[in-house]
């Protein structure tokens, strides 16, 4: 009958959309520097990246994994040091910490972004199955979520991409959790629709977006444009994220103005003398 159908297709509805990877819940506190709150049921388990833990509630255990931990202990040795290889070639840790709610109810832990920005939440059941982001983007996420390498295809986007031959590549169907600079905007890309960036702004894009690059051309624009010399150029269809402040563009501002010859940039002349005599540096 019509009622046992209905019945049926739920539950088909349900069996389809179970998760392999632990199912976590979330929140994220901040405005610019931002910290993200798991909260873990006995027995959930989520992989964060080394130096990102903040704080933890009682009954969570902590331990340090060899690789992304993504293939819950299978694969001998050799599985294990090929998951560990491949975030070496990410420049990321050989490790990852593995943080497990080993008590009777629901307990937190928190995760901090390193730098001035904001974290992404992204459910990866929701987005095909797998996300291409900047390296050092991954922040956290959940038990099964495997964090893998992402080689660019073509050699003038390896060349001039901005980020190399290698990305991080996240797949599964978990929560995972990538951090990046300033505010971010997403975009959602139509078949064929094609979006020109500079190359340090891409945080991450889904799986069937076209990533290359385009070289912007002219004499002008070469040598005096001051914004490089190539575009990043993503075609739809796919969802892209988007950052305002790329940490290379923040360490160049901060290495402008640090201080040279043992004293500090001047600011303003003698006003910037006055204050180098006044905290005692002298002039």
């Amino acid at each position: 009958n019509s009622l046992a159908f209905k019945n049926y297709l739920v539950l088909s509805l349900k069996l389809n959309t179970m998760r392999q990877n632990h199912e976590i819940d979330y929140r994220i506190f901040g405005e610019e520097m931002q910290c993200v709150e798991i909260e873990l049921d006995p027995q959930e388990t989520v992989m964060a990246e080394s130096g990102a833990f903040m704080f933890m509630e009682e009954g969570i255990q902590r331990q340090t994994v060899f690789g992304d931990g993504s293939n819950g202990g299978g694969g001998g040795l050799m599985g294990k040091l090929l998951s560990a290889g491949k975030r070496v070639l990410t420049g990321e840790s050989l490790f990852m910490t593995a943080f497990t709610n080993l008590g009777q109810g629901k307990s937190r832990v928190s995760f901090a972004s390193p730098y001035p920005g904001k974290i992404i939440p992204m459910d990866l059941q929701q987005l095909g199955g797998k996300v291409i982001c900047q390296k050092d983007a991954f922040l956290c996420a959940a038990k099964g979520v495997s964090i893998g390498i992402n080689f660019q295809k073509k050699l003038g986007t390896g060349l001039f991409g901005g980020e190399g031959f290698i990305m991080e590549k996240l797949e599964g169907d978990g929560m995972a959790f990538v951090h990046a600079g300033g505010h971010i905007l997403e975009r959602e890309l139509k078949p064929g629709e094609v979006l020109r960036i500079d190359t340090g702004c891409i945080v991450a894009y889904t799986k069937d977006v076209d990533f290359d690059v385009q070289f912007i051309g002219g004499i002008k624009n070469t040598f005096f444009g001051g914004e490089g010399v190539f575009f990043a150029v993503l075609r739809g269809p796919g969802k892209v994220w988007l950052q305002t402040l790329p940490i290379s563009r923040l360490a160049s501002r901060v290495i402008a103005y640090a201080p040279q010859n043992g004293g500090r940039r001047e600011e303003g002349g003698l006003l910037g003398g006055l204050g180098n005599l006044l905290d005692g540096d002298g002039f």
